[in-house]
């Protein structure tokens, strides 16, 4: 069963209120109470999402009982994997500068979508600047990093280079590692004393413009 693929934001929102409440309550929730907590006017408005979400497959009920509403699974196994990530501010795709991050909350990550299972080292940074739009990155994009592997040659790291924080493509050459800028406006940076990768590219977000 892929119904719940299917499910129109205010469905999938009532879907969960029904999960929490039973969670919470231990038992599901009336029809005034699903209106109360969205705001319908009337019950007649909770019925109609209802009898939709039971043609979905993902509820039932036994008519003329009270309370009787009940998830059908495998509605877990449908249920999309989320993961929540710290934002630590922005870095810098452009010049390196100095930064200091700062928690400002956090990105919601559709595993699914993705194809990334997050680690606990994961964490996700704001990009501003166009030093990376060679490899599509671009000014507001959210990138999410895993602090931690080594960089491999080519790969997209947050780097601290003598102090200052950047994003840029890791490079090996001769042996020496230096960070590359893919934008021709942008120079290439070269460690003068020291080159600390911070985390190792992993997927990107790109936040709708208003």
């Amino acid at each position: 069963m892929n119904s719940m693929q299917t499910l129109t934001p205010r469905q999938q929102q009532i879907v969960d209120f029904l999960l929490q409440h039973q969670q919470v309550r231990g038992l599901m929730p009336t029809a005034q109470e699903i209106a109360a907590a969205f705001g319908f006017r009337s019950p007649n408005a909770v019925t109609c999402h209802l009898r939709l979400l039971r043609k979905k497959g993902v509820i039932a009920s036994e008519p003329g009982k009270a309370r009787s509403l009940r998830l059908i699974n495998p509605l877990q196994k449908l249920r999309r994997p989320i993961r929540d990530i710290p934002l630590y501010g922005s870095i810098p795709a452009g010049f390196a500068e100095p930064r200091e991050q700062d928690a400002e909350g956090c990105v919601s990550l559709d595993i699914n979508s993705v194809g990334y299972k997050p680690t606990k080292n994961a964490f996700a940074l704001r990009v501003t600047g166009e030093s990376m739009i060679g490899r599509h990155i671009v000014d507001g994009d959210i990138v999410i990093l895993e602090h931690g592997p080594d960089p491999k040659n080519g790969e997209i790291v947050a780097a601290l280079i003598d102090g200052d924080c950047t994003l840029k493509t890791y490079v090996l050459k001769a042996g020496k590692p230096f960070l590359k800028a893919e934008n021709p406006r942008f120079p290439n940076l070269i460690p003068a004393q020291e080159l600390v990768i911070q985390g190792v590219f992993r997927a990107l977000i790109r936040p709708a413009k208003a």
